[in-house]
């Protein structure tokens, strides 16, 4: 079993991996949603 040190590292590290992720969709969505609109 894995020591609850390395658990709170792995679950920050998971957590940090989710915030980045949501940031880079709703960039994603908007640079998207640009190109749309000026190619229309």
């Amino acid at each position: 079993m894995a020591s609850d040190n390395n658990m709170d590292t792995a679950k920050e590290g998971y957590a940090k991996f989710l915030s980045m992720l949501k940031v880079g969709m709703v960039i994603t969505a908007l640079v998207t949603a640009l190109v749309v609109f000026l190619i229309s």
